[in-house]
């Protein structure tokens, strides 16, 4: 299917503020949780199919072109780090209106063709967003943020992100899709998705460390022959798990427990099957740390504020239930809050990472890294031709143990990114109980 599909660029260009960035607000500081984030870009894709009965979905190619573009010059004035340039410093953006880097492109099929099968192994989704290193390598441009609007035969359209991590984490890249969107479609209010203009209130609270001549610290995730597939978890799939689930430790667990704990035990059976014994394993759960810590008032707070809550197996644990593994997974969580509540310090961050850099780097654990997306309102991101089919995170580098969740479009099922090595995947894909509550790589259409 993949084969067939062609992506033409049509043209490439830079996109500047509406405004200048003020002269007081030409530098911008990174928190602690900015200059510990590795130098990544995350990319994300919105799938808009053709809306005939909608005027604006009737717009041309061209016209859509200039609303996107127009509307992103306007949202980089409210977000000016995004068009600046990290210093060489590591601790702070240069918002020198230096832009952010949009390109249009021409796909030769009807986007129906691959919301039929979306599979992230293939392709197409990378091609679908701009590749970060090769625009970077042709133009030198160095751009944060990088856009392209893909425009399909039937008149739909998708739009491809790729963001530094450096300056985002999933809250951040919602706020910012959102703002953009809403200023698109025009909205007569969009105090509430559009930030205040300073930055640099994050860095205030949380500073970043000074680490002299010493290098500095990163976590080297592990890139081996893996494969990624997709599955899906439908509402009442869901509804069923959670009843499953529950125990007297844990009477309601949320959909993203019951989830984890699933994936988590039927991982684990898969790694024991090739390597004939049980290792311990640990899952490493990233927490928007908005919500637990009082330094964040009111969860504006932009950038990073990424931490983890860590749960484990020992190795004399040989069976697992998903109702014990909720409970630890619970367990692990509040005892985060516990240890966060009444404040983090740039210390503690930095401890977090050479923690997690630890056990990342265990060859006799079994480290799974998890990120769940659900509840942010990515759904509702409308620049004018109504709201996304579907949204993806396209796997541009495969990373061993990573499972990334997100909301699929009603809001209540649950899409699941997993990547694993291959003799572990090829296992799961026959896990009669993993089959019998989620769907591999179904049809979004």
């Amino acid at each position: 299917m993949t084969s067939e599909i062609k992506v033409e660029v049509i043209r490439e260009e830079t996109i500047r503020p509406s405004s200048p960035t003020p002269h007081h607000l030409r530098s911008s500081n990174l928190s602690v949780f900015d200059q510990l984030t590795p130098q990544v870009y995350v990319p994300l894709l919105l799938f808009y199919p053709s809306n005939n009965s909608d005027h604006l979905s009737r717009a041309s190619a061209a016209e859509r072109s200039k609303l996107l573009k127009r509307s992103l010059s306007e949202t980089l004035s409210h977000f000016y780090p995004f068009a600046g340039t990290i210093q060489s410093n590591d601790v702070s953006i240069c918002c020198n209106d230096h832009g952010a880097t949009f390109v249009e492109a021409r796909v030769n099929c009807p986007m129906s063709k691959i919301l039929e099968k979306p599979d992230h192994g293939a392709t197409f989704p990378i091609v679908l967003h701009p590749n970060e290193l090769e625009f970077m390598a042709q133009s030198g441009t160095g751009h944060l943020l990088l856009v392209q609007a893909n425009f399909f035969e039937c008149g739909g359209v998708a739009v491809g992100l790729n963001i530094s991590h450096k300056i985002i984490d999933a809250y951040t890249l919602c706020k910012f899709i959102n703002s953009w969107a809403a200023i698109a479609l025009g909205s007569a209010n969009t105090d509430h998705v559009v930030p205040p203009v300073e930055f640099g209130a994050a860095a205030s609270l949380f500073p970043p460390l000074d680490f002299l001549n010493s290098p500095q610290p990163s976590i080297d995730f592990v890139k081996e022959n893996c494969i990624t597939r997709r599955y899906v978890f439908d509402a009442s799939k869901i509804a069923a798990l959670k009843s499953k689930a529950a125990s007297a430790a844990v009477p309601n667990p949320t959909r993203v427990e019951v989830v984890s704990a699933l994936i988590w035990k039927c991982v684990m059976e898969a790694s024991r099957s090739n390597s004939d014994f049980a290792r311990p394993s640990v899952w490493c759960q990233f927490v928007n740390m908005r919500k637990i810590l009082p330094q964040a008032p009111g969860e504006n707070l932009l950038g990073n504020l990424v931490g983890n809550s860590v749960a484990k197996t020992e190795e004399r644990e040989v069976e697992h239930d998903v109702k014990s593994l909720v409970s630890k997974l619970r367990k692990g969580l509040e005892e985060f809050k516990v240890k966060y509540g009444n404040g983090i310090s740039r210390e503690d961050v930095f401890q977090q990472c050479i923690e997690l850099s630890k056990l990342v780097g265990k060859v006799d654990i079994d480290t799974y890294c998890s990120t769940s997306w659900c509840r942010f309102p990515f759904y509702e991101a409308d620049f004018g031709w109504g709201k996304p089919s579907w949204m993806s995170i396209p796997s541009t580098v495969e990373i061993k143990n990573m499972i990334s969740l997100v909301d699929v479009s009603d809001g209540i099922g649950i899409e699941v990114r997993l990547t694993l090595k291959d003799e572990d995947m090829a296992i799961i894909e026959s896990n009669q109980e993993m089959l019998a509550y989620a769907s591999l790589n179904p049809s979004v259409v």
